[in-house]
């Protein structure tokens, strides 16, 4: 079996360094644009020649991240950053984007593309798709057990389809689904598919069960995930087939990454020599804790555990809790019960609870100054420096251990220390006979132009003699020619075709090999070779993007703009059989019920009744997809590549948000592949952005959401089942989702509510509906012609009238301006313009 590759992150040249010299198989790093971790320092783009020269003269893999979504008139400057990195010989890119996989594709066939994990891939069929965009790699959803791993290679197996896979194994976990996350656009528009993440899931929150305010004590960081550790898992991870292992980190310190790869390149290391598995050491698991944690557990690879994924206590880094304060004496000692090993210099916390749902807990520590040890397991330790008030604790006030100096220093060390480059072969030949020069050539050197090399041809400065005794021999000059130490390189081979026995003097022989080194040196690739011009013909890329942009075929369209309608109940579905709407969407969480509303509404609009799927769908989720195609609906709304890959055979189709279309080369692609009949602008675009992507989509053929409560976090793990249950899954939770109507109320005083899709995956809607109200006329213009409004909790009255209202401003009975203030009126919570505000700068 393969060892994976072990893929470490490089916020900066520090990182960087510090993962190559502990063990990185490969780095991935952005520059300062088009990246997902835009906080980071990153590195600019005049830099990956240097970057890249440096990183394979010690033979690793730098791959370039250009994970974000890439809005319309930002195209032209993605083509000359994958050209750059192209003539910079970046090993791969990592994309998000359909469109800017297309442009790779076409720009720099010899560049790999790497599927990133904000493409949500979670299945064979996203695999596929992937595939299809020329992807040479995809990193999977975080989200995915090793079960699922498992399964997805033999189902990847079946369809005889070879493609490496990647994945996560140590840092932070995001709660929701990556790509799929629009909670910092909503309430911020800082979004993070733009790398522009506001954490809302590391935020307390408190839990509204039926109206009433829920005592979970100390549990405020409900959506806070622990740290992923997976590195008891690794054996497993090679027997599956994973190709490559990758440590999250790009924001985090060059420590951190020396730390975390080290620790992971031992234990490949392990499985290489053949080793039996052993639980990992308490000092590598304490180091892991401190170098950066929330907590530590094997995530979702170990298996569903709603319980245990987020424990809701606290949201910062925090290293490994070694015991709990028992009281504080006189003299100014504290007392703790811990069975850890604790010295003088030693950093600790100790947590008092915090005395509201949204106070987080207050933390008292500082140095400790002295250490005594004292019965049954317990020491005394005192606080500094300077006096530290115990106020708010009391006994059984947990306790962390948060900095350790003696391996911080050795951390420091590690990511200091300097990496040579890789020695790399030598293949020389040397001829001569009496009274002539002894010539050396080069028959081959490692990672040379071979064209290049056959023009060394070195000579000494005297003829060769006859030798009286030492004749010229092979194991003397393999010893004289073979000291390149210094140098990059080693003799692997020597052909002699001397003729006779000859001597030449030993000063003659040193001056061949420095000369050696001076010609191989001079044709050496260095940065300089690395680098092509940053600015491309403009005019050549306008054109790609123009032929990249134009779908197929055009469509005619009815000229007057249509409101298509989702809702999520019978009852919304029910009170719309005699409204003003050209199609209705039912978005339903109970399989009994999609042919009964597809009986309900058959007939009743022109454009029918569409029925709409989950927005993910699992290895083990295939079967999710059949009531769908038992229902017969008139159309589907389709949100994942299993559902492409499924249903548009069977009736028309539109693609949702969650496709995440950005631009007109991705809308291309997806009306073109897939023969969509239309699709969904992407929820991260703003006004002017939307406006930009209808300029490059036929008329007709985008549908843009007029109003909805944006759906913030879409998530794998269940706040019904780890809050409102004793249970780990589905499988033992009592399906509390089904009894009781869950908010969530943020700091603001907001209340987003809480619902629970068919695979138990929750998406909390922002409180706050979101409307283009105003934008209706611009978009009419642009060639918009279908209108989507989409129903949460309406009742079959509210869902009346806002049909009625969104009716009669596409009628233009009433203008924008006035339906935005009735819409302020109607909801108790009143509406944003969100995303669609105009004006937002393009992050």
């Amino acid at each position: 079996m393969r060892i994976p590759e072990l893929l470490a992150p490089a916020g900066n040249w520090q990182a960087l360094r510090a993962a190559v010299a502990n063990g990185a198989d490969a780095v991935y790093f952005g520059v300062e644009v088009f990246n997902a971790r835009m906080r980071a320092a990153n590195f600019q783009r005049e830099e990956l020649p240097e970057l890249m020269h440096w990183l394979h003269r010690r033979g690793v893999k730098g791959f370039l991240t250009v994970n974000v979504l890439v809005f319309s008139d930002e195209l032209v400057e993605a083509a000359v950053l994958i050209r750059a990195a192209a003539a910079a010989h970046v090993d791969a890119l990592i994309v998000q984007d359909v469109g800017l996989a297309r442009l790779a594709r076409k720009l720099a066939p010899e560049l790999a593309v790497h599927g990133s994990t904000q493409m949500s891939i979670t299945s064979a069929a996203g695999v596929a798709m992937a595939a299809a965009l020329g992807c040479e790699r995809v990193v999977l959803a975080r989200e995915l057990t090793l079960t699922d791993l498992d399964r997805l290679q033999r189902q990847l197996q079946q369809r005889q389809l070879a493609m490496p896979l990647e994945v996560f194994v140590h840092g932070a976990l995001c709660v929701a689904y990556s790509g799929q996350c629009l909670t910092s656009e909503a309430l911020g528009q800082r979004s993070a598919n733009r790398g522009e993440c506001a954490q809302a899931c590391r935020l307390p929150y408190q839990l509204i069960v039926d109206g009433e305010e829920r005592d979970l004590q100390d549990q405020r960081y409900l959506l806070s995930p622990q740290d992923l550790s997976a590195w008891e898992l690794l054996p497993q991870l090679e027997q599956i087939g994973i190709a490559s292992l990758k440590i999250e980190g790009r924001l985090k310190e060059a420590t951190y990454v020396a730390a975390v790869t080290d620790a992971y390149r031992q234990g490949l290391d392990r499985l290489a020599e053949g080793l039996p598995s052993a639980p990992q050491s308490a000092e590598q698991r304490r180091s892991l804790e401190l170098s950066f944690s929330r907590g530590l557990s094997t995530g979702w690879l170990g298996g569903l555990d709603h319980q245990a994924l987020v424990h809701g206590r606290w949201s910062k880094k925090r290293g490994p809790q070694v015991g709990v304060l028992e009281r504080c004496s006189a003299g100014g000692w504290w007392i703790i019960q811990t069975q850890a090993a604790l010295k003088p210099g030693d950093g600790l916390v100790f947590e008092a609870p915090g005395s509201g749902p949204f106070e987080p807990p207050a933390e008292v520590g500082g140095r400790l100054m002295a250490v005594q040890q004292r019965p049954m397991g317990r020491l005394a330790v005192r606080l500094g420096p300077g006096r530290i008030e115990n106020r708010g604790l009391s006994a059984g006030s947990p306790c962390w251990l948060t900095s350790d100096p003696a391996l911080e220093s050795q951390w420091q060390r590690m990511a200091g220390q300097a990496t040579p480059e890789c020695t790399r072969g030598l293949r020389l030949r040397l001829q001569g006979r009496l009274g002539e020069p002894l010539e050396l050539r080069v028959e081959w050197a490692e990672g040379l132009d071979p064209a290049a090399i056959v023009q060394i041809k070195l000579r000494s400065a005297s003829a060769l003699q006859g030798a009286s005794e030492q004749p010229l021999d092979k194991p003397r000059l393999q010893t004289q020619l073979g000291r390149l130490g210094g140098t990059c390189w080693r003799l692997e081979q020597l052909e002699l075709a001397l003729e006779g026995a000859l001597f030449l003097p030993l000063a003659q022989l040193n001056k061949l090999r420095r000369d050696l080194v001076e010609a191989l040196a001079a044709i050496e690739p260095g940065p300089s070779c690395y680098q092509a011009p940053l600015a491309g013909d403009t005019a050549d890329f306008s054109e790609l993007l123009q032929s990249l942009s134009s779908p197929g075929s055009d469509r005619a369209e009815n000229s007057d703009p249509q409101l298509v309608v989702l809702v999520r109940s019978l009852e919304q579905l029910k009170a719309l059989r005699d409204q003003p709407v050209a199609s209705v969407i039912a978005d339903l969480d109970q399989p009994a019920e999609l042919r009964e509303a597809v009986a309900i509404g058959r007939g009743c609009w022109p454009g029918g009744i569409w029925l709409a799927g989950a927005r993910i769908t699992r290895p083990d989720e295939r079967w999710t997809l059949e009531p769908l195609v038992r229902a017969a609906p008139d159309g589907y709304l389709v949100r994942n590549a299993d559902q492409l890959e499924v249903l548009t055979p069977l009736a028309p189709c539109c693609g949702d948000f969650s496709l995440n279309i950005a631009n007109p080369v991705t809308a291309a692609w997806f009306l073109d592949h897939w023969k969509l009949q239309r699709i969904t602008a992407s929820y991260d675009l703003d006004l002017q952005q939307m406006l930009a992507l209808l300029r490059g989509c036929p008329p007709g053929q985008v549908e843009v959401t007029a109003h909805q409560h944006m759906p913030l976090f879409h998530m794998e793990h269940c706040l019904f089942c780890a809050f409102l249950s004793d249970g780990h899954d589905h499988t033992d939770c009592g399906r509390p989702c089904e009894k009781h109507k869950v908010l969530l109320r943020d700091r603001s005083g907001s209340e987003h509510p809480l619902k629970a899709d068919l695979g138990c995956r929750n998406t909390l809607f922002n409180g706050r509906a979101q409307t283009a109200a105003e934008a209706l006329p611009q978009l009419m213009r642009a060639g918009v012609r279908q209108f989507r409004i989409e129903l949460l909790q309406e009742s079959a009255a509210e869902s009346q009238h806002r049909v009625q209202q969104y009716s009669a401003a596409l009628r233009g009975e009433i203008s924008g301006r006035s339906l935005w203030q009735q819409e302020q009126l109607d909801n108790r919570l009143g509406v944003t313009r969100g995303s669609l505000k105009s004006g937002r700068g393009v992050g």
